[in-house]
């Protein structure tokens, strides 16, 4: 009996360490580095010329700059965080990275950039219940 007690608390620490270990503790947010790293590994498909990618890049960082900079001032304010301000706030700083885009990207590539880029780097949702009782 005391070795199933013992076993089982075992294999509950370990599982909680391995959830930490893993995120499942908590949403990490990654720096405007590595969102730009993860834009340029789908930017690939564009093929994007030197001067082009020059200037995306640099559209994107302040693009990523820009929204932390306001997400952080948003948490930094207390109570509770307005999504629906950080929403609309967001919409606009995307409308003038893409007004940026548009100027660096041909036509073709900026529509690939919308209708298939954007999408898939937009975090997923979990799909079904969270408790598993089936």
């Amino acid at each position: 009996m005391k070795k199933a007690i013992f076993l089982l608390i075992t294999v509950a620490i370990a599982g909680i360490y391995t959830a930490n270990a893993q995120g499942g503790g908590g949403f990490q947010r990654r720096t405007p580095e590595e969102q730009l790293k993860a834009v340029k590994e789908k930017l690939v498909d564009l093929k994007l010329t030197p001067e082009q990618t020059t200037k995306a890049d640099s559209a994107f960082m302040k693009y990523f700059r820009t929204r932390d900079k306001a997400f952080e001032e948003m948490r930094a304010g207390g109570g509770q965080m307005d999504r629906d301000a950080m929403r609309e706030k967001n919409q606009k700083m995307m409308a003038d990275r893409d007004d940026e885009l548009k100027k660096i990207f041909d036509e073709a590539q900026f529509k690939k950039w919308k209708d298939e880029i954007e999408p898939s780097l937009r975090p997923q949702r979990r799909q079904g219940g969270g408790g598993g009782n089936n």
